[in-house]
């Protein structure tokens, strides 16, 4: 029963005679549901003996307004506490004291003293003097803790507004920080509006140019922004204590119902400009941390239900690399991830959804991997989520890795070896020749059995996680100081080269191949078989000087600064140019909306080296040409990708009926903007029959069937 049909039955059913201010109340749906003349609450807990619902005027009192014990002999349903309070409206703040036994050895961590949102909440609102450690140590920590909102999510009016449902073949999409995209000075925003929801839609035309037709908000689920070390601040928001509410911290309101109505104003600001919204959801962990955690909700109403625990029950399994692990298989957890999903969709009108370390939830209560995890596959058979896009990060931080292997009809892939064999290709790594091949088509070594589409894999070189764009070509080695972890934190193994000198440079010949580089990775991003994304900021080379896990730097380091636009002007032009072919369909390998093995069949593909028809596969070879015909835009396209460091002279085929060469440069990455891409229309002719490609180089030449 769904969300809507809960609330029905819920309005039936509330007892409209009831005397007094405690009423029974139902056990459906979990949650805070707005009801003629009240609220009905209901919280689910199987272990605990007693239960009050407190209610606050202000985020910071000590002490609530008033207060009700929820009865366990009335108001107690199997393991659901329920009540319904009369008079009670939206914007009300409330949460929960939950008594029952703290036993950490039998896995049950029941803190009376401990204020709780509830996990149903669909907003929260924090405390300027919010602690972790008033949550953590002994005591009341009432005037320190985050409170949840009631909300009556009918209240607002959509205008007609609907999800696009935009098909994967037609999309690009731009993972981007709600608060990063316009908390710099720089950004024109104004200084309230800036790092807020509001703020991000005053700069949807800026987007629109660019050309992307989908963002990847990371986390707007409420988060603690808090869980961080050395008194630094998490401020990508993998660390969530609400699943339901959007994060405070993001709306330029102070109001309780600010956040959820900016939201959806931000929703709906996108949609009328053809733009999709996909959320990073982590429903891997929680902010609670380990078993030194502090005690915010789940803990303290239900402990061994919400969290995979070692056989040492006291302490708790930790695949997610925070301290915990959510129990997704739990019964309890799996409908609270589904209903999250369905609240998002049907009430925040979100197009799809970017699961955070997704391998998890292929765990079960042991940690052990499942053949045919019941939550992968509630999601993936849910009809309301089925016209929504489902993308899966196919691996955790346990060493779990499933690229290719992730179940279910209807999940895409983050691709991380498309990423890591790109990098490793236009780095002039050894041996990356055929593995190139196989990336550029939509990697059908590794998803081909399937018989997917081309758009199974999510194409990406850069994110969040990790260097920068510019910072992929600028430093050999990551420079972390700043988080305060002498530099153990961060990956490793990033592939990157700094084209002869770590960090900025003012040789202009470096700064030209660093120009070049960036290009030569966009370029094959956006234009390989597949789904392409790209990361905010890297199309105006953003920078976080060497910093690859920039999760704690809510400062310049992490923002978008505005005067790189006009700074790398040419890179910008490149990447809105290369977007609106791509949607035209005017590119070389993209195909209508079909299998991978059917676009495969169908490419008409011709590898070729510097001599026709014979393409280098050795292990030294750093050189690859692509010819192929695409019947739905009436091209044939030949593709130069040299990531040698000289320049090499390819031959091109005679496609014409009559043998004459007739093909015409669209992109070439050694020339200066504006010839390094043009319009087709007026793409210059290439004499000859051969094409020198510069080092280190992307060529794309074609030709227009007569």
């Amino acid at each position: 029963m769904d969300f809507f049909a809960n609330r029905a039955v819920a309005e039936r059913e509330a007892s409209a005679d009831a005397k007094g201010f405690e009423k029974i109340g139902r056990s459906c749906p979990l949650g805070a549901t707005v009801l003629p003349g009240g609220v009905n609450f209901c919280v689910y807990s199987r272990n605990a003996t007693a239960v009050e619902l407190l209610f606050f005027n202000r985020e910071d009192d000590a002490h609530p307004e008033r207060m009700t014990t929820i009865d366990p002999e009335t108001n107690r349903t199997f393991h659901y506490w329920h009540v319904f309070v009369p008079d009670v409206r939206p914007g009300q703040l409330y949460g929960y004291r939950v008594d029952g036994p703290f036993e950490p050895a039998s896995g049950m961590r029941f803190d009376a003293s401990k204020v709780l949102l509830d996990p149903y909440g669909r907003g929260v609102v924090v405390p300027k003097n919010y602690s972790r450690v008033a949550a953590r140590d002994e005591g009341d920590d009432a005037s320190k803790a985050m409170k949840s909102v009631v909300v009556d999510s009918r209240a607002y009016d959509w205008e007609g507004d609907l999800p696009l449902r935009r098909p994967a073949s037609r999309t690009i999409i731009y993972e981007m920080h709600v608060a990063g995209f316009t908390r710099h000075p720089s950004s024109g925003v104004s200084e309230k509006k800036r790092g807020t929801y509001a703020g991000l839609i005053e700069k949807i035309p800026y987007l629109q140019q660019l050309g992307i037709t989908a963002v990847e908000l990371l986390p707007v689920f409420q988060f603690d922004s808090l869980d961080a070390p050395n008194g630094l601040v998490n401020y990508w928001g993998y660390a969530p204590v609400s699943y339901f509410a959007p994060h405070q911290g993001y709306s330029s309101r102070r109001d309780p119902l600010g956040p959820l109505n900016e939201f959806r104003d931000l929703v709906k600001a996108l949609h009328r400009a053809s733009i999709e919204v996909i959320l990073d959801v982590v429903f891997n962990h929680t902010a609670e941390g380990n078993h030194l955690g502090p005690t915010l909700s789940f803990r303290g109403l239900e402990n061994s239900s919400y969290y995979i625990l070692e056989s040492d029950r006291s302490r708790y399994a930790n695949y997610s690399g925070t301290g915990n692990t959510l129990n997704t298989n739990n019964p309890i957890v799996r409908r609270m991830i589904v209903d999250s999903l369905h609240y998002w969709v049907e009430e925040m009108h979100v197009d799809g959804f970017r699961f955070d370390l997704a391998s998890i939830l292929d765990r079960d209560e042991s940690g052990s991997l499942m053949p045919n995890a019941p939550v992968l596959w509630d999601i993936d058979t849910d009809p309301v989520l089925a016209d929504t896009k489902l993308i899966a990060e196919a691996w955790d931080a346990a060493g779990l890795y499933q690229v290719g292997s992730f179940i279910g009809d209807s999940w895409r892939e983050w691709n991380g070896r498309f990423r890591d064999d790109i990098r490793s290709f236009f780095r002039g790594d050894n041996g990356m020749v055929g593995i190139l091949a196989d990336r550029l088509l939509g990697s059908p070594q590794i998803y081909g059995y399937k018989k997917r589409e081309a758009e199974e894999s999510v194409n990406f070189v850069t994110c969040h996680d990790g260097f920068t764009l510019n910072d992929l070509v600028s430093y050999n080695q990551k420079h972390n100081e700043a988080n305060g972890e002498n530099s153990q934190d961060g990956a490793n193994d990033n592939r990157s080269w700094n084209c002869g000198a770590e960090g900025p440079s003012s040789d202009p010949a470096i700064e030209k191949l660093r120009n070049r580089q960036v290009k030569n990775f966009l370029t094959v991003t956006l234009l390989s078989l597949g789904l392409p994304m790209i990361s905010m900021g890297d199309e105006v080379r953003r920078t976080q000087h060497g910093n690859n896990n920039a999760y704690c730097q809510d400062n310049e380091t992490s923002w978008f600064d505005w005067t790189l636009a006009d700074k790398h002007a040419d890179i910008h032009r490149f990447v809105s140019m290369v977007n609106a072919r791509r949607l035209l369909r005017g590119l070389p390998l993209e195909q209508p909306s079909t299998t991978l093995n059917e676009v495969l069949r169908e490419a008409n593909r011709a590898w070729h080296g510097v001599k026709l028809g014979q393409p280098d596969w050795s292990y030294s070879s750093h050189s690859l040409a692509f010819g192929a015909r695409s019947p739905t835009i009436g091209l044939w396209i030949y593709v130069i990708l040299n990531a040698y460091w000289e320049p090499l002279e390819f031959e091109l085929p005679a496609v014409g009926g009559d043998g004459v060469n007739v093909w015409r440069r669209w992109i070439d990455t050694t020339l200066d903007s504006p010839n390094d891409i043009v319009e087709l229309e007026t793409a210059p002719t290439v004499p000859g029959r051969t094409y020198r490609a510069g080092p280190r180089s992307v060529v794309i030449l074609f030709v227009r069937e007569s």
